[in-house]
């Protein structure tokens, strides 16, 4: 537990967590067939070295993480099951199977390669708030994909989540330009979260080089789910060093 002293408030925290996702994992496991790397052991070994949580994004082609996988990593881990995807039908029985702590909702089409926009929470209002209701009903905890936006934000709040997850694709850029007013919005979303009763988390292009400045600028932040930059880093340093790394600059 830490002291965070922002806009001359003194605010008690926790820190902010770490949730590894492993779908580059499943990746390079379906690439060759069999099971290398064993996904199950990868995700025990994260666990052991601090993660304190574990995301995974399956979709419907199942090309990385494999609804299989959903059911099989339930059963070992410890920490938090986080499971992303698009609530389609095939998704959200899943996940009712399942009962993972959290479910965060991302708007993907199907032919996705990646996450690329928030919900627009007012348009979809009636749906998510119907099956964001049917997961909670299951004691699942719910997060919404969302861009920095005061309106979208606002508009999840009318669904009954109780967090949000920032896209951060465009600070993750800002930053990387040498534009640290990049985090602006996110801080603004941030304390309307706050002001809503609104959890936060974000993901999406987080990595070594901005998540520091990143979790240290956003009051109130919860979880960061990190999958890509994690991964690709581990290859140089591993698995372990890379997982401290991000625990020290999140702490």
């Amino acid at each position: 537990m830490l002291l965070r002293i922002f806009a001359g408030k003194v605010t008690i925290i926790e820190m902010t967590k770490l949730s590894v996702n492993v779908n580059k994992i499943a990746t390079l496991r379906n690439a060759r067939g069999g099971n290398v790397p064993d996904l199950v052991k990868t995700v025990k070994d994260i666990e052991s070295f601090g993660a304190q949580g574990i995301t995974i994004h399956p979709r419907p082609d199942e090309r990385h993480i494999r609804y299989q996988d959903a059911r099989d990593l339930k059963a070992i881990v410890k920490t938090e099951l986080n499971i992303e995807g698009n609530p389609v039908e095939k998704f959200i029985n899943l996940v009712l199977e399942v009962q993972p702590a959290q479910v965060t909702l991302v708007p993907d089409s199907v032919d996705a390669i990646t996450s690329n926009a928030g919900w627009d929470t007012i348009k979809n209002r009636a749906f998510l708030k119907e099956v964001i209701a049917e997961f909670k009903s299951k004691g699942i905890r719910t997060s919404i994909f969302v861009d920095p936006v005061a309106e979208m934000i606002e508009g999840a709040k009318e669904t009954g989540t109780d967090r949000i997850e920032l896209y951060t694709e465009a600070f993750a850029v800002g930053f990387k330009e040498g534009r640290p007013n990049a985090v602006k919005p996110y801080v603004e979303a941030a304390l309307l979260a706050q002001d809503l009763d609104l959890g936060l988390n974000a993901g999406h292009d987080l990595s070594l080089e901005n998540v520091k400045f990143f979790a240290d600028s956003l009051p109130g932040l919860l979880e960061v789910s990190i999958g890509h930059a994690l991964i690709a880093e581990a290859l140089y340093d591993g698995l372990e060093k890379t997982i401290q790394s991000y625990l020290e600059a999140l702490s």
